[in-house]
């Protein structure tokens, strides 16, 4: 994860999207005339969830958002729930097959919809589902977070538990979890000399996650358990070092449970961990002692995806396009293997050598720059020295572009090998107008970079990006590669 997450920025976006959120009530402006719910008949797979969203039109002939504002109600539970919890207004749960209306309510108004729920779907062994700001990522999360549900057990199966709210990374590798969100599992440290073998990851927007490598069985989709090394997040284990000095201390200070990492790497850090100690990555911990140490390749943190049996050449991240203004959450797919069975051919138009750690270049108003592929940033960050086209936002917001209107742009990416190239479309619009809104998924947000052209989720809203493994073949290529 290469990412720039919205902590504090988010608090007081929060703040102002309540504020503004809250409809015009009293004696003075337009009243309410009419409430219409959206999306209309719909259906839904048992198990799964969706949202629903109030729209109120006023005296005046506007329309406002007011999802938050109504009461919320199933007539068949059920069927399915629809909840009133804050910040989670509108989302619907199909708990079984049939048929039920929802309705939105407020003072005299109301509308309803029709929701009518189909069998749970068969799970497909190799594919994971994905959600980003839907069900599977945690109440609150920031915008554009791409989120897995992984399990994750003793090495003798003795007790699992599966966790959500996973961020899905293409731009780092292996699985880290909070210790928080697995109490209930006694995972074997992995040794390092007379210690533990410990680590540190820091990510582009200078935040580091800290804790012991212990060993885990982990389930991806319904793929058979792998068993590979984690790493369990804890940052009051040992002594921080002064790269992981600020490590975030919980789930809620990073905004994720956990990262699965899946990027073109089988491991985190590689050969130069095993020859060089002052690698700033791994450390073997005694007590409260933590000193710098080498580590062979097996006991580094571990790609799982490379550790599959099967599908273990890559994987493809498929996600569906959202419109500019975005829109409340989606769902897509995280395929594992790479021709490896019918539901993982991908025809591309392109497929981009990378080097080792999964850059490629990018080519920006006519400046080239290392550029990669991360699902785990949450915007398209890229340098640009036009202010006039692409203002940086205001303070508190500066890491993002406000430009007064949408703004598409070009870019062009080049492999590793020099060929081939592909010129990419996409469009900026003013952060804050957006997050002003009620939607959380955008595909025009973007804000500056000191590290090169950082294609974040936006990149990969309406394609299917595949990844290849270094050192696996698939029917695109030997790995590494980016291909889309």
């Amino acid at each position: 994860m290469r990412s720039v997450k919205l902590s504090a920025v988010m608090a007081m976006v929060a703040v102002l999207v309540g504020l503004l959120g809250c409809g015009g009530g009293g004696s003075k402006g337009p009243a309410l005339t009419s409430i219409t719910v959206t999306p209309g008949d719909s259906t839904l797979s048992v198990g799964t969830t969706g949202r629903f969203t109030a729209t109120g039109t006023y005296s005046d002939n506007s329309t406002r958002d007011i999802t938050n504002q109504v009461s919320w109600s199933s007539s068949v539970t059920g069927v399915a729930t629809i909840s009133n919890a804050s910040g989670n207004k509108g989302v619907v749960t199909a708990v079984s097959v049939g048929t039920t209306t929802l309705t939105a309510k407020v003072g005299s108004f109301n509308a309803s919809t029709t929701l009518t729920t189909t069998p749970a779907l068969t799970p497909v062994a190799n594919v994971m589902p994905l959600t980003v700001n839907g069900s599977l990522c945690s109440p609150g999360s920031y915008l554009n977070k791409a989120c897995v549900s992984v399990t994750i057990c003793n090495p003798d199966l003795s007790a699992c538990q599966t966790v959500n709210d996973i961020l899905l990374d293409t731009g780092s590798y292996g699985l880290r979890v909070f210790q928080q969100a697995i109490p209930d599992l006694t995972l074997p440290p992995v040794a390092s000399g007379t210690g533990s073998l410990t680590g540190c990851v820091q990510f582009a927007d200078n935040s580091s996650l800290w804790g012991p490598i212990k060993t885990a069985m982990v389930k991806l989709g319904n793929e058979p358990f792998v068993s590979v090394p984690i790493q369990v997040i804890n940052s009051s284990f040992g002594s921080l070092p002064s790269a992981c000095a600020n490590a975030d201390p919980t789930p809620v200070s990073s905004g994720f449970a956990g990262i699965l990492g899946v990027g073109v790497a089988k491991e985190d850090c590689g050969p130069l961990c095993t020859f060089t100690s002052a690698n700033g990555v791994y450390f073997s911990c005694s007590g409260s002692v933590c000193v710098d140490t080498t580590v062979p390749l097996a006991d580094q943190v571990q790609n799982p995806v490379a550790t599959l049996p099967v599908d273990n050449n890559g994987l493809i991240v498929s996600l569906p396009p959202v419109p500019v203004g975005g829109v409340p959450s989606i769902a897509g797919s995280v395929i594992l293997g790479i021709g490896t069975s019918t539901n993982n051919t991908l025809t591309s138009s392109v497929v981009l050598k990378t080097d080792a750690d999964g850059d490629f270049t990018t080519i920006f108003n006519g400046t080239p720059t290392n550029g990669f592929a991360d699902t785990g940033s949450n915007g398209l960050f890229f340098p640009s020295t036009d202010s006039t086209l692409l203002p940086v936002c205001p303070s508190p917001n500066t890491d993002w572009y406000c430009p007064p209107v949408t703004r598409t742009l070009l870019a062009t990416n080049v492999s590793a090998t020099g060929a081939p190239r592909s010129t990419v479309s996409f469009q900026i619009s003013n952060f804050i107008s957006l997050v002003n809104s009620s939607n959380h998924v955008f595909s025009d947000i973007g804000g500056q970079s000191s590290f090169g052209f950082d294609w974040g989720l936006p990149f990969f809203m309406g394609r299917s990006v595949a990844f290849g493994i270094e050192g696996e073949t698939s029917p695109l290529g030997t790995g590494p590669y980016v291909a889309y």
